[in-house]
């Protein structure tokens, strides 16, 4: 699986994390597993013969253009063919100004954007099929992402807000003073979640959960790391709530857990 990252320009480097794009040239069909990691995705299936399948109960041929809500528990797909796509992350609080359906909708979910998009979307995928050229492909993706970012105009008063707000759940303190913050902003504590939610599809308390595991997840792949030290490192109570949350997010306990199972770790890996 052969995968780059491309950043964003002018004013959607505040918007989109990244763009990527991610293939195979093979024709053996693999599996692969997504953990929760705080972003929502749009992809673009760009190959001719490849296909991109979920599993849940059987494998269903998935759509040419994916929208990956936020992933909460793990799930597991399969690849086959040769193929190739072009993905869009969202920052984890930014994706709503592209939408106007709640992002929490599409949590644990992989829809067709076609359905949401409409007929834009579509053309956007056909103009996108048409050219071989990266530097073209993006810059179709961000005059699509530049006009839908121009119907959300009534959301970007709350840009300055929501920003500060992901800045401030970084800190260890944050639900300890969650009260003394939202005064700050002259908000409640309960408008403050409420915000967060919106925005990121997510409560407060679990994306910093999403966060906490996302670090630990990382530290268990160097194998290395003694789990009592993860635990400290990654702000755990102790070790038995690290295993805990490590479970929940894939399905494992970190001394069987296995990063070849997910094709963004087993490219981390050492050679």
């Amino acid at each position: 699986m052969q995968y780059s990252e491309f950043r964003p320009q002018g004013i959607l480097k505040n918007y989109i994390q990244c763009y990527f794009v991610c293939g195979s040239d093979t024709t053996i069909s693999t599996q692969d597993k997504v953990f929760a990691s705080g972003h929502v995705e749009i992809m673009f299936n760009l190959g001719t013969s490849g296909f991109q399948q979920i599993r849940a109960g059987g494998l269903l041929k998935q759509p040419g253009i994916q929208l990956w809500g936020q992933t909460i528990q793990p799930f597991t797909f399969a690849t086959g063919g040769r193929h190739e796509m072009l993905g869009i992350r969202f920052f984890p609080h930014t994706a709503a100004f592209f939408f106007e359906e709640s992002i929490a909708e599409f949590n644990n979910q992989l829809i067709d954007f076609a359905e949401i998009g409409g007929k834009a979307a579509l053309l956007l995928h056909s103009k996108l099929m048409e050219t071989a050229r990266l530097d073209r492909r993006i810059e179709l993706v961000e005059e699509f992402l530049l006009f839908r970012l121009s119907l959300s105009e009534r959301k970007l008063d709350k840009a300055a807000l929501v920003n500060s707000i992901m800045r401030e759940l970084t800190k260890d303190d944050f639900f300890e003073n969650i009260s003394a913050i939202a005064s700050r902003y002259g908000v409640s504590s309960r408008y403050l979640q409420q915000v967060f939610l919106k925005y990121s599809g997510l409560s407060p308390h679990l994306f910093s959960k999403i966060a906490r595991f996302q670090k630990s997840l990382h530290m268990v792949v160097e194998k290395d790391i003694p789990l009592t030290t993860i635990a400290h490192e990654c702000g755990y109570f102790d070790q038995s709530h690290f295993i805990k949350d490590f479970k929940f997010f894939t399905g494992s306990v970190p001394s069987r857990f296995s990063p070849e199972s997910s094709t963004d770790l087993s490219a981390a890996l050492p050679n």
